[in-house]
């Protein structure tokens, strides 16, 4: 079996055990609980509290700079700023304050804010969960947030939340982790499992697909929408490191129904899957991020907005004519 018709078959695999999974959870109670939070709160704080823990950081550093080259291209001032789920600031460390002169930074765990990034901005640390942001309506000129959307159960009310604390006329800059991710290290897992123990569980947490994206920022409120996808591929000797790193950053797998412990015949084999499938011509296998990147402002009457229906005078019908001579010009 080649690599793209394995990675076509672990994601019709995990998308159908992942709507099977909603669909009971909506029966059951009406509400989506998909990650533990106290669990991943955990993590986070074990990860921060690493004595090396900053070289886990270079695909934070590098999304979070990303994050701040889009508030760059926004012509204009922010007076407040929110980042949610900041971890280190990532993004803070490559604003300036000629274009955000105060921010707030939250997140979930105490030990990310103590070892939060230096910038030039006047910062205020406060520990909340992105679930719950604990702000009034209408506060803020922007909000941030990078690498910690995609571990929120309820990301439309979440995403709702944002919308209210921001100011009319405010705009949400995001990026979290999109479907795609990690497809090898999923794959692999999946098929060993599969061949060892005759069925598997999911060791990688569902993530939003970018198709889902732009529906739920609408639905939360946004206007004037932007959403685009980009992938950030690292190398690594192997496996065991691929899963090694994820631990250092604080996004093992933190799902209700994840399997704590894997066999290592099981495991042996996922590092031979790997290898043969995805690895590379050194040696080393490649781990795929898909990081999806969204903008969405909130209403103002300020803003363009789209013509009423029926309202145009000139005909797409006409538009072929434009560029035809006329007999005057002929003659």
């Amino acid at each position: 079996m080649n690599s793209a018709a394995g990675r076509t078959l672990c994601s019709r695999a995990t998308r159908l055990l992942t709507h099977t999974q909603e669909c009971r959870r909506l029966s059951a109670g009406g509400a989506m609980n998909i990650f533990d939070r106290r669990m991943k709160r955990q993590q986070r704080s074990w990860a921060a509290s690493l004595q090396d823990s900053s070289k886990y950081d270079y695909l934070r550093e590098e999304v979070g700079s990303r994050v701040a080259d889009r508030v760059y291209d926004i012509a204009r001032t922010f007076p407040l700023a929110l980042d949610v789920g900041c971890g280190k600031s990532h993004i803070a460390e490559h604003l300036s304050k000629d274009v955000v002169q105060r921010l707030l930074l939250t997140d979930i765990t105490h030990s990310a804010l103590k070892q939060r990034r230096s910038c030039e901005m006047p910062t205020h640390c406060v520990l909340a969960d992105e679930e719950f942001l604990p702000f009034r309506e209408n506060t803020f000129d922007l909000v941030v947030s990078s690498m910690s959307l995609h571990w929120i159960n309820d990301l439309p009310g979440a995403l709702r939340q944002i919308q209210q604390v921001l100011k009319p006329d405010g705009v949400f800059i995001g990026a979290m982790v999109g479907g795609e991710t990690l497809y090898e290290l999923r794959c692999s897992l999946q098929l060993a499992e599969t061949e060892r123990e005759g069925g598997f569980s999911p060791h990688v947490s569902p993530y939003t697909a970018v198709t889902d994206l732009g529906n739920l920022l609408g639905q939360a409120g946004f206007s004037m929408l932007t959403v685009d996808i980009d992938e950030i591929q690292v190398h690594y000797p192997g496996i065991f490191e691929v899963m090694n790193d994820l631990q250092g950053m604080g996004e093992s797998n933190c799902a209700w129904n994840r399997r704590a412990l894997l066999h290592r015949d099981t495991m042996l084999a996922a590092a031979a899957v790997y290898k043969e499938m995805y690895g590379n011509e050194d040696g080393s296998v490649p781990a795929t991020f898909e990081i999806l990147y969204m903008i969405g402002w909130k209403p103002h009457e300020s803003q363009a907005k789209p013509a009423k229906r029926g309202s145009a005078t000139a005909s797409f019908g006409d538009l072929s004519k434009i560029s035809q001579p006329t007999p005057s010009d002929q003659a």
